[in-house]
């Protein structure tokens, strides 16, 4: 095997295929591990979330594993290695682990209740060392080492998760980009082909805004096709879809796809690994308007000239479909999940007359190439270069206390400057003040504001209304299991209940007899949670004392005494 690896590397090499020889080595080295490599979960594997799948703003890394509703589950190392990286967060991916191994792999487990003890006792010295509960922590080769199969932690639903899950991702260690994990010993039961929703054909090459559904008529179980279709000029093609793995409701993305038009290859893609960098054009693979006014997704399975996804097949041909007029055409669509389950498409064409081109009469048309300032005095918008992925018509101006800024239709590609002029607002007002996004219901959103002098100011990402709100109020903390000069020998947990109205909670600290304790912070139902495992009492009285600000700086200091020996 060594030697028919050493031959390929010379072969490949000789071609100046980087990226070729890369994949390829890492498919050799997964073939030699195979036979030592476990499923990090005890139970049968059902997926809730696919490799590559389409996710607000970004494509999904790993696989979601579901975990029977249940959080306590435990997670195994799929290989020997050692770990080096641990991520405490209360967002994002929660508590995870992530676990160098000697293939030049690097697994990724996220949202976990807990780690297992050793794992647990490493990261709760430096929490108390760095009077900490989130943190990053990088150890040493030598110093958490790993066996096949070993325990690891606990499943849960810490971070951004939305239910009891395991994040289970395969990195290439040598970039971090990830890899798809099916290509590992992964037993997963799925005789599922893919469902298809909804067919659309995007006309005028220049914006695509011009969509038209057509129906499709189901021929098997694995073909739809269409009535005959006139249409001319240059088009694209965009689905719904999703698909199921057996005994999962779930809707999930799809492996792979490919676009035939009179048998030529006009757009292909297989998710076998991805970078982090495709999600910073993931809304040019969709349809951004159509998502934000109908809260469904369609994927254009075409590519764009300002984004160079990764995991798209290396032609030139960019999905982009040219049809000369009263020419017949057959549109030959392949969609599969990784088991090889297929459906296909077989729409029949008829070149017609072109679009005519519609002249765009917007004002405020503004090019990706330039700056745009927009100074109204009280406030300011700035568009630096390259915000835009194309030409976009957005109208920006200042009505009353309201700064609009077009409407979240058009994705951007980099955030835009908001300023605020505060020289009329008094310190207490500045001191509570920040820039907000109205969002659903006309509520204002808090955007984190940098304040220099009399000028407020923030990013963002998105298009929309902004605004000035204030915050006067603190955060509230509340006891929940427990009261003043109660006795707690018995109990093994003490639980608040933290929120705050506006802004959200930035930080808080707590303290029991002058001394930092670990509180385990949950968002997503606002609570705190201190473990009395982690102190020895030697008197029987005792003060805590907890402390909580939000994003402008209103704070709030609970201070409660207790029994317990």
């Amino acid at each position: 095997m060594l030697t028919n690896t050493i031959t390929l590397f010379l072969i490949i090499k000789s071609y100046k295929l980087p990226f070729a020889f890369s994949f390829l080595l890492s498919l050799i080295l997964l073939g030699q591990e195979k036979k030592k490599w476990v499923t990090p979960l005890e139970i049968p594997i059902q997926l809730s979330g696919t490799f590559g799948e389409i996710r607000n703003n970004h494509f999904h890394a790993g696989l979601d594993i579901r975990t029977q509703g249940r959080q306590g589950l435990k997670v195994k190392s799929v290989q020997s290695g050692y770990i080096n990286r641990i991520r405490v967060s209360t967002w994002g991916y929660g508590k995870a682990l992530y676990i160098q191994h000697f293939d030049g792999t690097t697994s990724v487990y996220a949202h976990l209740k807990k780690f297992a003890p050793k794992i647990e006792a490493y990261l709760k010295e430096k929490q108390y060392e760095k009077e900490s509960y989130t943190l990053q922590l990088f150890p040493k080769e030598k110093e958490l080492e790993v066996g096949l199969g070993e325990l690891i932690g606990y499943s849960g639903n810490t971070g951004g998760s939305s239910g009891p899950h395991l994040h289970f991702e395969i990195r290439d260690s040598r970039d971090q980009s990830p890899m798809n994990p099916m290509q590992f010993p992964l037993k997963i039961d799925d005789t599922q082909r893919p469902q298809i929703q909804n067919f659309y054909l995007y006309s005028d090459k220049d914006s695509f805004q011009s969509k038209k559904e057509y129906p499709l008529i189901k021929k098997n179980d694995s073909v739809y096709t269409t009535a005959g279709i006139r249409i001319g000029g240059s088009i694209q093609v965009g689905l719904r879809l999703f698909d199921r793995q057996n005994l999962s409701y779930n809707k999930n993305g799809i492996y792979s796809a490919s676009l035939r038009l009179n048998g030529n290859e006009e757009f292909a893609f297989s998710m076998d690994r991805i970078s982090f960098d495709d999600s910073k054009s993931i809304n040019l693979i969709i349809d951004y308007k159509n998502l934000k006014q109908n809260r469904n997704r369609i994927q254009r399975f075409a590519s764009h000239p300002k984004a160079q996804f990764s995991f798209l097949d290396q032609s030139p041909a960019d999905g982009t479909l040219y049809l000369s007029p009263n020419k017949s055409y057959q549109l030959l669509i392949e969609l599969s999940d990784y088991n090889g389950n297929t459906s296909y498409i077989e729409a029949y064409l008829v070149g017609g007359e072109a679009p005519q081109k519609k002249t765009e009469l917007q004002a405020n048309l503004l090019e990706p190439i330039k700056d745009y300032l927009f100074d109204f005095g009280a406030t300011s918008v700035y568009f630096p270069k390259d915000s835009f992925f194309q030409k976009a018509a957005v109208h920006v101006e200042q009505k009353g206390d309201t700064l609009m800024v077009g409407q979240d239709l058009v994705p951007l590609k980099k955030p835009f400057d908001i300023n605020f002029n505060v020289s009329e607002m008094d310190s207490l007002q500045k001191t509570q003040s920040f820039i907000s996004k109205i969002v659903k219901n006309r509520k204002p959103a808090f955007l984190n504001t940098k304040k220099e002098r009399d000028q407020w100011s923030t990013k963002s990402k998105t298009l929309g209304e902004f605004i000035l709100s204030r915050d006067s109020l603190a955060p509230k903390i509340v006891p929940l299991n427990f009261k003043e000069k109660q006795w707690l020998s018995n109990y093994s947990f003490l639980k608040f209940k933290i929120t705050d109205d506006y802004t959200g909670i930035k930080s808080y600290r707590g303290e029991i007899n002058g001394k930092w304790i670990l509180l385990e912070y949950e968002p997503k139902n606002n609570t705190l949670i201190f473990d009395f495992d982690e102190l020895k009492f030697e008197t029987a009285l005792h003060e805590l004392i907890l402390e909580a600000e939000d994003f402008v700086g209103n704070k709030t200091i609970f201070s409660i005494d207790f029994y317990r020996k």
